[in-house]
């Protein structure tokens, strides 16, 4: 089955009192669904906020299988069970070659220094804004050859490494990166060491993307972002061995593919 299909998810099934979600989601997608205004929605043990108008997104894992569960309680209605068939991908193993060393195998130190940046981006993932870019057609942040995918495992320099949580667009260094869809800027930092000049930039309800290994950076935190405005610059800091975007997305803890976000349908 190939990782990247030309759609992503089936025709929306309809149910009763107006609550619209697809039957079926492959891994890494991005779901919106359709609830009255007003309703209760739960899924994996976590509360999704509906819009005003009543979209309710959520993110599909990686590695997510199976049926996935959601309870919608509409406004002076019955609870309602809603499930969505996961389809699974095929995940390819990409080799990724001259990369510095010290970013593979990292000393002590240097690994308490990753570890204590990722927790910091981490945090700001967890932001539940009432931001509704989450819902904008996307497109690309800058144009360019795909260079790395979602979900493919990675090994550097013959070391495995933890599949890819974004997507690599090979790109001249200084090309300007521009938002995909609104939101607000909730992290940015010229230095880490893995993933050099990073943005992340929240899109509401849990939805968020994540712009790495920039050489400059034009936005500050708490800037609210408007679809098509530039933030940054691509380049090749941290771990990176050549000038590219690393776009990644979330959903809260959940990496969702970009490319499945591009291709969905309304």
């Amino acid at each position: 089955m190939s990782a990247t299909p030309a759609t992503t998810e089936a025709a929306p099934a309809t149910a009763t009192a107006g609550i619209r979600f697809p039957h079926t989601a492959l891994q890494g997608a991005m779901v919106i669904g359709k609830v009255p205004a007003g309703s209760q929605v739960t899924y994996a043990g976590r509360t999704l906020r509906p819009t005003p108008y009543g979209s309710v997104v959520l993110g599909i894992g990686r590695d997510q299988s199976g049926t996935i569960a959601l309870t919608v309680t509409p406004p002076g209605a019955a609870t309602q069970t809603i499930l969505i068939t996961i389809l699974p991908r095929d995940w390819p193993v990409e080799q990724v070659h001259g990369v510095p060393p010290a970013t593979v195998t990292p000393p002590p130190e240097i690994a308490r220094r990753i570890e204590a940046e990722q927790a910091q981006v981490a945090a700001a993932r967890q932001r539940d804004g009432d931001e509704t870019g989450f819902a904008q057609r996307f497109f690309w942040p800058v144009q360019g050859r795909i260079s790395g995918r979602f979900g493919h495992q990675r090994v550097y320099d013959g070391v495995p490494g933890a599949p890819h949580s974004g997507m690599d667009i090979a790109a001249p260094a200084g090309t300007p990166v521009r938002a995909p869809a609104s939101g607000v800027v909730t992290f940015a930092a010229p230095d880490l060491y893995l993933t050099g000049g990073t943005v992340l930039l929240d899109h509401g309800h849990g939805i968020s993307s994540n712009f790495l290994h920039l050489s400059r950076i034009d936005v500050q935190v708490g800037q609210p972002v408007r679809q098509g405005e530039i933030i940054g610059a691509v380049g090749a800091t941290g771990r990176a061995s050549g000038p590219h975007l690393h776009w990644g997305m979330n959903w809260f803890d959940v990496r969702i593919d970009p490319l499945l976000v591009l291709q969905r349908t309304p």
